[in-house]
């Protein structure tokens, strides 16, 4: 059995990792990191202590009304992508254990292309 890494867990809530194919879990956040368990198979599971965590990275749409996903951004293991029933909770609970400028919204579509553009002109 898996150990988990919190002692308190401030937030359990059904979630979605993005990590390959998509698994089905529970999102646990606590005092030491944010935890992801699979619900059919228990040796598949994330773990991301707060000080591995660099940045959040978070997809808003139409106004900030609709969040599809999250991604954490760690800084040496590269990016996480997770979903949940309620974001906009599992947000606040992070932003407990985050800097608020660390939780940042992903680029639009258009700012990507834009981007893209003004990098390479000749293209």
């Amino acid at each position: 059995m898996v150990q988990s890494l919190n002692t308190k867990s401030d937030l359990v809530i059904q979630g979605t990792s993005h990590l390959g194919l998509t698994d089905y879990g529970k999102i646990i956040i606590g005092d030491k990191g944010f935890e992801f368990y699979d619900d059919r198979d228990v040796s598949n599971y994330i773990q991301i202590p707060w000080t591995e965590v660099k940045q959040v990275v978070v997809s808003v749409m139409f106004g900030g009304k609709w969040i599809p996903r999250y991604a954490i951004q760690t800084k040496k293991n590269g990016m996480f992508t997770f979903s949940s029933k309620d974001p906009k909770r599992v947000l606040r609970a992070i932003r407990v254990y985050v800097k608020p400028e660390d939780i940042v919204k992903s680029l639009t579509f258009f700012q990507v292309v834009r981007r893209a553009f003004k990098r390479n002109p000749k293209k």
